[in-house]
């Protein structure tokens, strides 16, 4: 099944709740939010209050990317928050398997996010552990990027990888993704998109989502 996960860094903060329930109407499976710190990637978006507060608000789960400085520190403030999903980047820290251990011990999933130059090695040794791999399909930091191309072969070799040893983890792309090639992302073996301008960018945000998904 193909997960659509609406990006908040592209709606309108004035008046999130509406744009959130506009999303949840139009059909999307997560919310996706970035958390940026302004270290780790030059931008600063948002933090625990606004997971808090979506929470409130919506029914869908919250998929919580950490894009941090020492993701250990804010495990259990975003797990209490409300996140349902944490995702942080191995690139962020020295001790994953501490992060992860923390993730397990909020009962919730977890995820570990590659930046583009990033070998996806890196990430071999825990796909035992994880729930989810998110590639990032451009350099994070900021909305409204071009797809770097050669996502495409690092999503067939992790989804291949992932066959043979027969593990069910998820493949989420984070990054320029659009109705042009979100075909090809899932034909490559991935199974949540990340899109922020093409759905909260589109009059028509029901439609945007069925066309990311196939449709």
């Amino acid at each position: 099944m193909i997960k659509i996960a609406p990006s908040i860094l592209s709606a309108d903060f004035t008046r999130l709740e509406e744009e959130v329930r506009s999303i949840e109407r139009a059909g999307a499976d997560l919310i996706h939010v970035d958390v940026m710190d302004g270290h780790f990637v030059p931008n600063i978006t948002v933090g625990v209050p606004i997971v808090a507060s979506l929470k409130r608000k919506t029914k869908l789960p919250l998929d919580v990317h950490l894009m941090i400085d020492n993701p250990e520190r804010f495990i259990t403030p975003f797990a209490n928050a409300g996140a349902d999903i944490i995702t942080f980047h191995i690139e962020a820290t020295s001790a994953p398997e501490e992060v992860l251990r923390k993730i397990g011990a909020s009962r919730i999933r977890g995820g570990i996010s590659l930046n583009p130059e990033t070998t996806l090695t890196s990430v071999f040794p825990l796909l035992d552990s994880i729930d989810m791999v998110l590639i990032m399909s451009v350099n994070p930091g900021f909305a409204g990027q071009k797809f770097i191309s050669n996502t495409i072969g690092r999503i067939k070799q992790l989804r291949q990888v992932l066959s043979e040893k027969k593990l069910n983890v998820d493949i989420e792309i984070d990054g320029g993704i659009n109705q042009k090639n979100a075909k090809e992302v899932i034909a490559a073996g991935a199974n949540i998109l990340v899109a922020g301008t093409a759905i909260f960018g589109k009059a028509e945000r029901k439609r945007a989502i069925e066309l990311l998904r196939g449709g």
